[in-house]
């Protein structure tokens, strides 16, 4: 899985409350419509400048708050193509993961805002083109990596019945 885009850098700590807004959680039923607004408290630009197979970059924590299972879906409706950051709250990694987002763990300081990355998501090597740099994000388990190449956990299960290890 090679993904390339443009970098959207954010801090530390951004919360299901900054990727979902909860002024409009009464769109929870409504996807598409609540990824119009995504990331808007963090950056309010971000959801109607978001181009398809970009890139969330982020600190420590991403993802922490309350157990939104729509905060990663609105993320990957968006058009992200994958998150990575220094560390994720566990059940936001879990439900990335489960529908279909790519997450990779490594130490986003060298990548800025708006910065070309290349990522390769089987072998966690990140590529910053604009600086001509490469990281190394910890490698996915082999188990994860089909799941995301089935589209998350429900097609993986529809495919093949069971999660095969």
């Amino acid at each position: 899985m090679i993904l390339k885009g443009r970098a959207w850098k954010f801090g530390d700590d951004i919360s299901t409350d900054h990727i979902t807004p909860g002024r409009y959680y009464h769109l929870r039923s409504n996807l598409p419509e609540l990824a119009k607004h995504v990331m808007e408290d963090a950056n309010p630009e971000f959801a109607s400048k978001v181009k398809k197979g970009d890139f969330i970059v982020a600190g420590k924590n991403f993802g922490c708050g309350s157990s939104r299972e729509h905060a990663p879906a609105v993320i990957k409706l968006a058009g992200v193509s994958a998150v990575i950051a220094k560390s994720f709250a566990r059940i936001f990694y879990r439900n990335a993961i489960n529908i279909g987002l790519p997450v990779l763990i490594a130490d986003t300081d060298l990548i800025d805002d708006g910065d070309e990355l290349e990522v390769d998501v089987s072998s966690g090597t990140i590529r910053d083109l604009t600086k001509g740099v490469e990281l190394k994000a910890r490698p996915l388990p082999d188990v994860m990596i089909k799941i995301l190449e089935n589209g998350g956990l429900v097609e993986y299960i529809k495919k093949h019945g069971d999660i095969v290890v």
